[in-house]
C-alpha cells in the first residue's frame, strides 16, 4: 500500500521509537480493521507486534485517496491481549 505521513505522524513514530517497518507491516496485513467513531474519511489498522511483547499499534489513517495519508500512529493500551 501507497502511504504518505502526516508531520505529526512522522514525530509520534520518532518519539515513540516506532519503526516505518511496523507500521508498514500493519497496514498492508491489519489484525484488525476499525471504522474511526467521529470521522467517516478515516480507517483505524491494528496489528501485535511480536517484537514490543504483543503490544497492539493502531495507524490511523484517510480511507478514501489512492495514496494514504497517516494520520497518528500508537500503542494502544486499551487493545493489549485483544486480538
Amino acid at each position: 500500500m501507497k502511504f504518505v505521513l502526516t508531520k505529526h505522524a512522522q514525530d509520534v513514530m520518532e518519539e515513540r521509537e516506532i519503526p516505518m517497518a511496523w507500521v508498514a507491516r500493519v497496514l498492508d496485513g491489519p489484525d484488525r480493521v476499525e471504522a474511526d467513531r467521529r470521522d467517516p474519511e478515516l480507517e483505524h489498522r491494528l496489528g501485535r507486534i511480536p517484537e514490543r511483547q504483543g503490544r497492539v499499534l493502531r495507524v490511523v489513517l484517510g480511507r478514501k485517496a489512492r495514496l494514504r495519508r497517516i494520520i497518528t500512529v500508537y500503542f494502544d493500551r486499551k487493545m493489549r491481549g485483544k486480538l
